[in-house]
């Protein structure tokens, strides 16, 4: 449990993250030192380090979202609109919405679903809150996500 509260600072700031704990060892490293190219050094490698493991987080977080919508709109049929939610085990950006099936696209290699889903802005989703589309496919362990990235900002750490 300790492990997770410790990322607690780091997604307050997950795009900074990785700067500010390179330059803070950096800076420690090149005054204990007294040489500022190895503290240049450790901070780029520190600075490096930090954000490949906040980005990391942030996908599987991402997965995670993913599952829960495919595994939602995995048994609807057509048309009917259902909640879907997921709660993280550090309860920032916890997200919820609307999802629903447009389209059944069943070929002999994979039985799959066009979906449109919301990601509500507000405790109740709103029709203003902003739809994207995905496909997902069933598997044998279930529903999963099988779209390519759509390309904005919601997606950002996995583009």
């Amino acid at each position: 449990m300790a492990g997770p509260l410790l990322l607690l600072p780091l997604l307050a700031a997950c795009s900074s993250a990785g700067g500010i704990a390179g330059a803070a060892v950096g800076a420690a490293t090149g005054a204990a030192t007294a040489n500022p190219l190895v503290g240049y050094a450790v901070a780029i490698g520190v600075q490096a380090g930090t954000q490949g493991a906040v980005n990391y987080y942030m996908r599987v977080r991402q997965h995670a979202e993913q599952t829960a919508i495919a595994t939602v709109a995995g048994p609807l049929p057509p048309g009917v609109v259902m909640p879907w939610k997921i709660e993280h085990d550090i309860p920032i950006g916890d997200e919820h919405g609307e999802v629903q099936v447009a389209r059944v696209i069943d070929t002999p290699l994979a039985f799959c679903e066009e979906i449109v889903f919301t990601v509500a802005k507000h405790k109740a989703p709103q029709p203003a809150d902003p739809h994207y589309v995905a496909t997902t496919c069933r598997e044998n362990g279930g529903w999963r996500w099988a779209s390519a990235e759509p390309a904005v900002a919601r997606w950002g750490f996995l583009q």
